[in-house]
């Protein structure tokens, strides 16, 4: 280091750069006002010393040191500061954002609060402990947001405008309700609420629901029974310790729907809070005579949190769905095979045309359902966690099916047969899981989430039916059963008929199932870069039932499997924001786990099949691989997600007729004792195999634009069949005919667009291909539902903070379309609501 002699017109810039070097670890302000004054003060020295004309100063000059070449982030340093960006964002969001309406104050747990759109996680954390992203399955959640921008107040509005998902309707003895197909896959009582299965079919409002997500491919390591396709898991909302919230939403429609709907969450102390709802809708159905669609309802939940290491949650939930129903129009079939058969309505029969009988039909639909959940955090890495669950459904209907339409020339001269259908089931349900999640990090870097559980479940179920449907008008035509035979296609004259009153069999079919479950399961990740999952469940399954024929013979079943099944998952990451995925997982239905039947060939139990045929055939098993990728993209805003599948079932059941007990012996049928002349019966062994794509998206692509929707692509066959084809002058046998009740294209996409701080503009649009009819699956009537496109809008306007009114138009362009298609020879069609605009004025507070 040499010696050299400033000049006096540099001595305030040395000082100046000595103070800044020395002050160079203060931060902020103080640091640039503390050198500010150090160097005013070396320049007045400087001035003085100056006019005093001192010597010069010899001061050492400092070396120049080489600055350290700036290192690369390592990946974990990368990670972290993504995450506090986004963290940074999603707080910016909500302290911008109002509390109400669509601040932190009621908003989705699971989504993201920058992009409602987008949901991160399901409800259950411990069987699923990675953000969706990570999780090697494909899973779609409605959140909170996507249900009101779908102006989806029921179970079955939202899942019809998700691609991948068609309905179904009530044939071989089950009852009517929300019947889903998954995958192609009956998924009717595979339908969860808060993680325990909602058994029997009903009709589910929306009213108290956070959030639906549909779990697609099999997963009974995950559910239990069931599961082939997938499972629908409704997510209740839960009372908040948050922040007080005050909610109401007023619906008014073009179809009469005058609709009520109140969310309260009231913060009691720091420790306790309480959360009701109130549902009131009266409505007619657009598009559709005479059906009404009235609702109530009602639910309480509670948080008590009385230490940072204890919560307990408790909520009941109350509905009822009344009215007339509704089931359906009839189905054209001409005679001759080379013209195409259809639906009426595309015949010249009016779309509006109701085939019921107002005297006498209604239905009634309620639940009740109570549960408690407890959470224990022992140590910071061990939670026990108990849920019970009470809980009845009732299916309580006397509908008209509008059934085997007698062709005439004209047209307009045919007539059908008006087929009571009716039922009173009760189910009730008793479950208990029981929970323990760990987690650790093991010797080679491996963090873990470990779960184990034990779940014991009761289900119980009456089935009985209506007397006294037969009409009282003099001299009308009756068939043997008392159902009008007469009754007008295209004018249906019997709507006013006086009838009898209608009384219970009390003859009720009772099934009861016991299931005693125990499961694991981990996750195991190592530094985000790969991710290991797997779980194994076995289920002691046991099903009695018991109940009379027609004829009055009393018979019982019963039979218990121990079921056995897997899942196995490989993750890996090449960006934070993304992963690719291998899946494989097992599932079995064991006979009678479609609770509500009372069909074997329909997955129920007929305890009037005693005797000698009896044969408790085993679970039908199936498997499933799945590839996929997903990525979160803008920010991490939007979730995209890609997936190839194929699942397959072995040892399915079918129907056939086999002529007679002769014919019936070597293939192992299943009949009623003492049936004689051509006997119908039961078999296993055939197999279906359904393969496809499927892709989705879910988030904001920037600031101002949201977008939520999916497309499906399947390809169907049935592989293997002992049953000849219910339709042979078309198709000789069923090997080869792809399944019935499938949209094998499918297609959703809702989007809306913030125009400026007052408007939203937005839109869905759904499509739905062919969907053929057949029985048991197999596409084998020569029946088929068309395809169609569907168009809603909505503009929504703030009128300041705490109100908001939105329009929606359903159904723009009228589109005539069909939900479902009754399996048989003679079907008829549920016909979908026609175009209806609704108002809807919201509050928050």
């Amino acid at each position: 280091m040499g010696q050299v002699v400033a000049p006096k017109s540099l001595r305030s810039v040395a000082a100046f750069d000595l103070v800044d070097e020395k002050f160079a670890g203060v931060s902020g302000k103080k640091a640039s006002a503390v050198a500010s004054l150090i160097a005013v003060a070396s320049v007045s020295s400087g001035a003085q010393a100056q006019q005093s004309n001192l010597p010069p100063v010899t001061v050492d000059a400092p070396v120049e040191r080489p600055r350290p070449v700036a290192s690369k982030p390592s990946p974990e340093q990368v990670r972290a500061r993504n995450a506090l960006r986004r963290a940074a964002q999603r707080q910016q969001a909500q302290l911008t954002a109002p509390t109400t309406p669509s601040g932190p104050a009621d908003a989705n747990p699971y989504a993201d609060p920058a992009a409602p759109y987008k949901v991160d996680h399901v409800q259950a954390g411990g069987k699923f402990p990675e953000k969706l992203v990570d999780t090697p399955k494909s899973i779609t959640v409605l959140s909170k947001e996507v249900l009101e921008d779908k102006n989806a107040t029921t179970l079955k509005q939202a899942i019809l405008s998700t691609a991948g998902v068609t309905l179904g309707s009530g044939e071989g003895g089950n009852a009517f309700g929300d019947r889903f197909f998954i995958r192609g896959f009956d998924a009717r009582n595979d339908i969860f609420i808060d993680g325990v299965r909602d058994s029997g079919v009903s009709v589910r409002e929306n009213f108290f629901t956070e959030q639906v997500e549909i779990l697609r491919g099999p997963g009974s390591t995950f559910s239990g029974r069931g599961v082939a396709g997938g499972a629908i898991n409704i997510v209740t909302k839960q009372a908040t310790t948050g922040n007080s919230f005050y909610n109401m939403d007023s619906t008014f429609g073009t179809d009469q729907t005058k609709r009520v709907t109140l969310d309260v969450n009231q913060v009691i102390d720091p420790t306790l809070a309480v959360r009701v709802g109130g549902l009131f809708q009266d409505a007619n159905v657009a598009g559709r005579d005479y059906v009404t669609d009235n609702r109530n309802g009602a639910f309480i939940a509670t948080t008590w949190k009385p230490t940072d290491t204890i919560k307990v949650t408790g909520n009941y939930i109350h509905t009822e769905l009344t009215g007339l129903p509704d089931f359906g129009v009839p189905y054209y079939r001409p005679s001759t095979s080379s013209t195409a058969g259809g639906p009426f309505p595309d015949f010249g029969a009016s779309r509006r045309n109701w085939y019921g009988a107002i005297n006498r039909d209604f239905y009634r639909t309620g639940q009740d359902i109570g549960t408690l959940n407890a959470e224990v955090q022992v140590t910071p890495d061990l939670m026990l966690s108990n849920k019970f669950r009470a809980s009845r459904s009732t299916q309580n209907y006397i509908g008209t099916l509008p059934e085997s339409p007698s062709l005439k020339d004209p047209l307009s001269a045919s007539t059908l047969t008006s087929n009571p259908q009716s039922r009173f089931q009760i189910t009730d349900v008793l479950a208990n899981q029981t929970e323990a999640t760990y987690k650790f990090q093991d010797a080679a870097g491996f963090k873990h989430t470990a779960l184990a559980g034990v779940e014991v479940d009761r289900e119980r179920s009456s089935i009985d039916r209506y007397l006294n449907l037969t009409s009282e008008a003099t001299g009308l035509p009756t068939s043997p059963s008392g159902s009008p035979t007469n009754t007008s296609v295209f004018f249906p004259q019997n709507t006013y008929l006086p009838y009898d009153i209608p009384s219970l069999s009390g003859l009720p079919t009772k099934v009861a199932i016991d299931t005693v479950s125990g499961y694991v399961m981990d996750s195991a990740n190592y530094r985000d870069l790969v991710i290991l999952n797997g779980g194994f469940r076995y289920d002691d399954y046991s099903i009695k039932a018991s109940g009379y024929s027609a004829n009055g013979t009393f018979g019982q079943q019963s039979a218990e499997f121990l079921i056995p099944n897997f899942n196995l998952g490989l993750t890996l990451k090449p960006l934070p924001n993304g992963s690719v995925y291998v899946a494989y997982a097992t599932s079995a239905n064991p006979v009678g786990a479609e609770f509500d039947g009372t069909s074997t060939a329909y997955g129920g139990l007929n305890p009037t099949l005693a005797g000698g045929n009896t044969q408790i055939f085993g679970p039908e098993k199936n498997k499933a691989i799945e590839l996929g990728t997903k990525w979160e993209l803008f920010d991490r805003h939007l979730l995209l997600t890609a997936a190839l599948f194929q699942t397959t079932k072995e040892n399915a059941r079918e129907s056939q007729n086999v002529g007679s007990a002769a014919a019936a012996a070597p293939l192992g049928c299943v009949y009623p004792t003492g049936t004689t002349g051509n006997i119908s019966c039961i078999t296993a062994g055939a197999a279906y195999r359904i393969r496809g794509i499927d892709l989705g998206v879910g988030g904001k692509i920037t600031d101002k634009w949201s977008v939520f929707g999916g497309l499906v692509l399947m390809q169907s066959e049935v592989t293997q069949s002992l049953a000849p084809s219910a339709n042979k002058t078309l198709y000789p046998t069923n090997v080869g005919r792809p399944l019935a009740n499938v949209a094998h294209e499918s297609f959703s996409l809702l989007s809306k667009y913030q125009l400026n701080d007052t408007w939203e503009l937005g839109g869905q649009a759904v499509y739905r291909s062919k969907i053929y009819g057949g029985t048991l699956l197999a596409a084998n009537q020569g029946t088929s539902l068309p395809s169609y496109w569907r168009f809603d809008a909505f503009a929504e306007a703030k009128l300041d903070q705490h109100w908001k009114l939105k329009l929606f138009v359903n159904n723009i362009f009228d589109k005539r379309y069909y939900d479902a298609l009754y399996q048989s020879a003679a079907p008829f069609v549920l016909e979908a609501p026609g175009r209806a605009a609704y108002v809807v004025l919201s509050a928050r507070y």
